[in-house]
């Protein structure tokens, strides 16, 4: 059987390097023993969603490949499905990062999962659904729920009706343990090396195949991805933000005061602050796998605070260097 028609019959064919969570989701529906509520848990970029969408399709069609109710629940309009976000108030409305974005919102503090939003997941659990045998309810990030909020899903676990409700989280330990416990744990995990360019193969809209290639070359950025894909894919943008020059001057650090004063205007010059703080943990892990030298990752890491207080970056990057040659 070719690659192409395998993947065309197996819904679960593009979720990479979970053999554990997969034999979870197939044997619920096989056996169409579904949870009232499950907790995919892991980090972030590997796969957790990815999971989520193919098993709703598989809830929606037997457990069977279905392109249709593929397409729908990836644009989010099946009229049994809810898929709710943190949040942003904004003059009388709730608004997701992309449309907070859009409209120019402040977002100096994170978005929250509001109480509003939950009484909506019961609302929409309780009511008949249209098309298919339940309702279908997604739930990202619910350690972003204040007290409130957080007691009133509770609340839905314990009254849970027919309907199915997933939590999406990357910090499941900032959940309540009784939300926790009422719910079937799905733990998504780190991918070796081997999976990671798998799963960028498949990705050619996505990524720069030849940038993701150098990037499994270079040990700082796998070990910065920790396993996870879309932390890789990240990483990839920030480095190839920064020009060939510059990171070849970075790969050993300033000897003389006058290379290591121009190196700080350079940088400074050529980056902004949050490159700044990525170039931080590249150095960490760099210099790390060179020396072992806990000494460096202090100073480097008393660097982030540094730029984290708003201290003046040139003035802190040459510090740094030159405290690193003990001047």
């Amino acid at each position: 059987m070719s690659q192409v028609l395998r993947e065309e019959q197996d819904l679960f064919a593009d979720l990479v390097g979970q053999p554990l969570a997969e034999t979870l989701l197939r044997a619920a529906l096989q056996q169409d023993r579904l949870a009232p509520a499950y907790l995919f848990a892991g980090p972030e970029g590997v796969g957790r969603r990815l999971a989520v969408l193919r098993f709703l399709e598989g809830v929606l069609s037997e457990g069977q490949c279905n392109p249709r109710q593929r397409r729908r629940l990836a644009e989010r309009n099946h009229p049994d499905l809810l898929w709710v976000e943190p949040s942003y108030s904004h003059q009388g409305r709730l608004l997701s990062r992309s449309e907070a974005e859009e409209a120019g919102v402040s977002r100096r503090t994170p978005p929250l999962v509001r109480l509003d939003q939950i009484r909506d997941i019961s609302r929409f659990l309780s009511r008949q659904p249209l098309e298919s045998s339940r309702g279908l309810v997604v739930l990202e990030e619910p350690e972003a729920m204040a007290e409130a909020a957080a007691n009133a899903l509770l609340k839905t676990l314990e009254e849970p009706g027919h309907g199915v409700l997933i939590l999406l989280s990357a910090a499941p330990e900032r959940l309540l343990s009784t939300i926790r416990s009422r719910c079937q744990l799905i733990r998504l995990i780190q991918l070796s090396v081997e999976d990671m360019q798998s799963v960028l193969q498949r990705l050619p809209a996505e990524v720069d195949q030849e940038s993701a290639k150098q990037a499994l070359m270079q040990p700082e950025l796998v070990a910065m991805a920790g396993g996870s894909p879309g932390a890789l894919l990240g990483h990839v943008k920030q480095w190839s933000r920064v020009s060939a020059d510059l990171m070849g001057r970075l790969h050993a650090l300033p000897t003389q005061p006058i290379e290591a004063l121009g190196l700080a205007r350079d940088l400074t010059e050529a980056l902004d602050g949050e490159q700044q703080l990525w170039l931080i943990n590249w150095l960490q892990q760099h210099n790390w796998r060179k020396q072992k030298s806990g000494h460096i990752l202090r100073k480097l890491e008393k660097l982030r605070v540094q730029l984290l207080s708003f201290v003046q970056p040139r003035l802190a990057w040459e510090v740094t260097f030159l405290d690193l040659m003990g001047l």
